[in-house]
């Protein structure tokens, strides 16, 4: 997501490392109290001005990139002078710099074209000198005439600009509610796709992911797991929140976000591509996985109604999410946003996994839970291009396929056939509703159920799209 202004920040009161206490102060009181440990408030109000952008974006830089939280401290920022802010607990503040600071402590230095706040690296131009501003310098630069902003430009460039007014909210921290793997999709599976195919820029043996779209299949699976053994994390494929700050160190480091010639972020690179919050109203795919989801999970939890299935998010549909999310303490809105997709995930999967063959009382399992795509490989792969060979003598439109275990092209192209026949969004993606049209068709065919060739026997599919 964009930069926010974070409501407070926790402030280290020594080196890192250091024993020290942590305290928490609100964002414009901590800028306050680092500009009057800092600056002299009888210099003029441009350099000052300037002076307090710089350590306003510094502070930024820091919360934003995470940059201690994904080192494993529990700390925004430290007051070591040596490598933050200075900050001395409980100090008085300039009358004239608390004015000032309650008037910009919003606004922030950014690079033309990316998003995150500039790392305004400065020092004080006398004693020590660094590639960044001089705060000496912009008192010289004030008494000549220069805005507040031109000073900004002679330090760190003319491709810098001046974000106004942004947005201020509680800090929370990006790890995700629920630890994702294989079969998780949603923005937070595709925020990890996407740095981890940057890191693989420069750690080539991390593979890449050829469709960062949200949905944690295979290519994601062995990415994480290859990310995991060469930066001595388990090597589970779980991203939980120790790979997750792991993922965003390497990140921030290989993208130099901590320095003052940033790689930068772009919009692309935070972009939410994947559009799972679903709603009263809503109609589509994504809808009647809910509810199939829904479905499963009220058979062994008798606190979550049937919501039926109808590819339409009505009210049993939102009743049955409420019923969920007061189940796991989630706000009971009825919104299903990526957490609470998420946890539906987890409980689904949960369930199948513990099902005996007697419980299915079928001859195949239900839906595995993990969405199949190409690259994809294992039983459930085996298991879909049989359903599919089943289904093919009775519907022209659908091809045989070798069975291969490898969700190949010939597998997709299938699966586009299937889904163009049943009337499902073509993706070439199975999900649990090309599962279970498959697995209702080679029910009926174990079951002996006649047919005809091209015509289906009559039977209702469970899941009728």
């Amino acid at each position: 997501m964009p930069p926010i202004i974070p409501e407070f920040i926790r402030v280290h009161l020594g080196a890192p490392d250091a024993y020290a206490q942590n305290v928490t102060v609100s964002f414009p009181d901590y800028i306050k109290n680092v500009a009057s440990s800092e600056i002299y408030p009888t210099w003029p109000e441009n350099a000052i001005r300037a002076n307090i952008l710089a350590q306003i974006s510094f502070a930024l830089n820091r919360v934003y990139t995470e940059y201690y939280p994904s080192r494993g401290y529990d700390f925004d920022i430290t007051n070591s002078t040596a490598i933050d802010q200075s900050f001395v607990n409980g100090r008085d503040i300039f009358e004239n710099i608390s004015r000032i600071v309650d008037e910009i402590f919003n606004d922030y230095i950014t690079r033309e074209g990316n998003i995150e706040p500039l790392f305004a690296l400065y020092c004080d131009g006398v004693e020590t000198t660094c590639g960044g501003l001089s705060q000496w310098g912009t008192v010289t630069l004030a008494n000549e005439g220069l805005t507040p902003f031109e000073i900004l430009q002679r330090f760190y460039g003319e491709n810098i600009r001046l974000v106004e007014n942004a947005p201020v909210e509680s800090l929370t921290s990006s790890v995700p509610e629920i630890n994702l793997r294989l079969g998780s999709a949603g923005n937070d599976v595709a925020f990890i796709q996407r740095r981890l195919n940057r890191i693989a820029v420069n750690y080539p043996a991390i593979p890449k992911i050829s469709s960062p779209d949200g949905i944690f299949g295979t290519e994601t699976d062995n990415a994480v797991r290859k990310f995991q053994e060469i930066f001595g994390l388990s090597p589970d494929g779980i991203v939980g929140r120790a790979t997750w700050y792991r993922i965003q160190y390497i990140y921030g480091a290989v993208k130099r976000l901590n320095e003052i010639q940033s790689e930068g972020l772009r919009y692309e690179d935070i972009s939410k591509e994947f559009s799972r919050v679903l709603s009263l109203g809503d109609t589509g795919e994504d809808v009647g996985v809910l509810q199939y989801f829904l479905q499963t999970i009220s058979l062994f939890n008798a606190e979550v109604p049937n919501p039926g299935f109808s590819g339409f998010y009505d009210e049993p549909t939102r009743n049955a999410v409420i019923a969920f999310q007061t189940l796991y303490g989630l706000p009971a809105n009825g919104i299903v946003n990526d957490a609470t997709w998420n946890y539906l995930y987890d409980d689904y999967l949960g369930i199948i996994r513990s099902l005996t063959p007697e419980q299915i009382g079928t001859a195949v399992i239900p839906f595995p839970g993990t969405f199949l795509k190409l690259g994809s490989e294992g039983p459930a792969v085996v298991q879909l291009q049989e359903f599919i060979n089943t289904a093919a003598p009775y519907y022209t439109g659908i091809p045989e396929i070798p069975v291969t275990g490898v969700y190949d092209e010939a597998t997709r192209d299938a699966v586009y056939a299937v889904e163009s026949t049943f009337g499902i969004p073509i993706d070439g993606i199975t999900g649990p509703l090309v599962w279970d049209v498959l697995a209702d068709i080679y029910n009926d065919v174990e079951s002996a159920a006649p047919r005809t060739p091209g015509q289906f026997s009559g039977n209702t599919l469970s899941q009728n799209p």
